[in-house]
């Protein structure tokens, strides 16, 4: 058998920290380790995008771009990757095509190689502004297929879906395995049907949540994946990712041996393991997320809805209804025309399916972003709706049968206006777009910060000139 060498994508700087502890995973943890990562050879570290934007302004109080570039200076050598929402970028909706691409130039122009583009409904026509960008920048567009099971979710409709991407200008395909649903002989069959079709390379994204992913990762590649994401053992397993050396060691001496050294990953390994224990001891990492859940396969929910659904249920005093809420999540989506289950359609199904069952009666209560998905606000959904449960959800409104950002005018002009002279870099206008209320309050501690830092340079300045005069 021919050599056929298997390209691993980290992900610990991501999507593993995302999985396990909500993205609070800070740029002081990461820095002494990246000089050492950017020896062993990945095809690419997975550090940006996702919801490291938002935790960053929101919650550790750091700059994302400036995160970035820092990222960008200790890694030389290998490719950055980052997760890229389509026309939501990295909110919650979507937004003018001006926005987006502004978004995509600067993100490669502070260092990203690939980004990895996706759409929670699977409409190619969501995809079409931030690809076309990506590829006017010289960047690397991953075009991304979110998986998912259902009545249409065929292996012929994802090859088809993938050859649309690839015709769409994509450099290569991802599956996006968000909820860890695809089994080992599936994603074989899957990766056949995919690779029958496309040229450019094809690359598995999955999740340990069922206890599979090890298993779907070995069968992807017998069935010729050409790279796949894992994260360090220290941040794996659980709602994360395989385990990275592992993976690395079942293949030394095989025709698909990645080729990277386990001497130079145990260095990185260790250096993740002291932050696991960190992250332990301060309850940040809860080990409820580390074990095997197979009711994901059941219920097809991914772990970051189901600790959101705990959470209402907790919030509203009805804990005891969880179960009933899990039953009522297929049902939702059954009904909401089988959208796959991630950001941010996983958070509106599972808030209706919240709302269905407390209230005693389905859709006694409706939000406003389940009636913005039966509206067509986030586009063309797998399926098409019935008609009676479209007028049931939105009465007389009109149904969108157009890209819905078609019907967004150009904001960007708008938002630095509004901005103002808070922004002190080009790419603050893109957080507050994104993130306004938020990003106002980071601009607002930044400019204390930096006055406090201002003054005790003053200070110790003063504190100098004085010692000197007395000497």
């Amino acid at each position: 058998m021919e050599k056929r060498p298997v390209k691993i994508t980290e992900t610990v700087l991501r999507d593993s920290h995302q999985s396990l502890i909500a993205t609070r995973m800070t740029m002081d943890e990461m820095l002494p380790i990246l000089d050492e990562m950017d020896k062993v050879g990945y095809y690419s570290l997975e550090a940006w995008g996702g919801a490291t934007f938002d935790s960053c302004l929101r919650f550790l109080n750091e700059d994302p771009w400036d995160r970035l570039r820092t990222i960008r200076d200790h890694v030389k050598n290998t490719k950055l990757q980052m997760l890229f929402r389509g026309q939501n970028i990295l909110g919650y909706r979507h937004y003018a095509d001006d926005v987006v691409e502004y978004f995509v130039q600067k993100s490669i122009s502070n260092g990203i190689d690939i980004l990895r583009i996706f759409d929670a409904l699977n409409d190619p026509r969501n995809l079409q502004t931030a690809i076309k960008a990506t590829k006017k920048e010289g960047g690397h567009v991953q075009a991304a297929i979110s998986y998912t099971t259902g009545p249409v979710f065929t292996n012929e409709y994802y090859a088809k879906y993938a050859k649309t991407l690839e015709e769409m200008g994509a450099d290569s395909i991802c599956i996006k395995d968000m909820s860890g649903l695809l089994l080992p002989y599936d994603a074989y069959d899957l990766v056949k049907a995919i690779k029958s079709v496309v040229k450019v390379p094809v690359q598995l994204h999955t999740h340990y949540t069922a206890g599979v992913a090890s298993m779907t990762i070995l069968k992807a590649i017998e069935a010729g994946v050409d790279i796949v994401d894992t994260a360090m053992s220290p941040m794996a397993l659980g709602t994360s990712q395989a385990p990275t050396e592992p993976l690395v060691a079942s293949l030394q001496g095989t025709p698909f041996d990645t080729g990277l050294d386990l001497n130079k990953l145990d260095v990185i390994s260790k250096h993740f393991a002291k932050l696991r224990e960190k992250y332990l001891a301060s309850g940040l990492l809860d080990p409820k997320v580390l074990k095997v859940d197979v009711n994901a396969l059941l219920y097809q929910v991914p772990g970051g809805m189901l600790s959101n659904l705990i959470s209402q249920l907790k919030q509203a005093n009805q804990s005891d209804k969880l179960e009933q809420v899990l039953e009522e999540v297929p049902r939702v989506r059954a009904d909401a025309g089988y959208p796959p289950l991630v950001t941010p359609s996983s958070q509106i199904v599972g808030t209706q399916a919240v709302f269905n069952v407390l209230t005693g009666e389905r859709y006694k209560s409706v939000t406003k972003e389940f009636k913005g998905i039966v509206r067509g606000d986030y586009g063309k959904t797998p399926l098409p709706l019935d008609p009676a449960f479209v007028k049931k959800i939105i009465g007389d409104e009109q149904q969108i049968t157009c890209r819905p950002a078609d019907n967004l005018k150009p904001e960007l002009e708008t938002l630095r206006a509004k901005l103002g002279d808070k922004a002190k870099q080009e790419e603050d206008v893109l957080s507050y777009a994104l993130f306004e209320q938020v990003a106002m309050k980071f601009f607002d501690r930044r400019e204390t910060d930096s006055k406090i830092a201002e003054a005790l340079s003053d200070a110790e300045a003063k504190y100098y000139v004085n010692i000197k005069e007395v000497k």
